[in-house]
């Protein structure tokens, strides 16, 4: 999967289309990522010893992979990702400017 925890992405399809965020998690079998105050789900949440006043808590849901876009940290740019090898590493790298994105 080309989008990884942490990096910043930009959905470009859905409710949310526009909005930027930073990948909290990705779920490379079920090709889902979860971003940041994006795709947010109502949970009724019983109280438990962590949470012991319970009620609705908001949490980001996953979205597909095909709905976001890789940010470029160089050009700041909605970006494909390309793939090569540099010092034996396979690396991502920005298809618009060139510059690597795995350091």
């Amino acid at each position: 999967m080309n989008i990884r925890k942490g990096d910043t992405v930009l959905v470009i399809s859905g409710k949310y289309k526009g909005a930027k965020g930073k990948v909290l998690r990705a779920i490379p079998r079920e090709n889902r990522v979860v971003v940041e105050r994006v795709n947010l789900q109502k949970k009724h949440q019983r109280p438990t010893k962590d949470l012991p006043q319970g009620g609705i808590i908001e949490r980001e849901g996953p979205i597909h992979r095909s709905a976001v876009m890789l940010v470029c940290p160089e050009c700041s740019r909605p970006i494909r990702v390309g793939f090569k090898f540099m010092d034996g590493k396979k690396v991502r790298y920005c298809r618009k400017c060139g510059e690597a994105i795995d350091k």
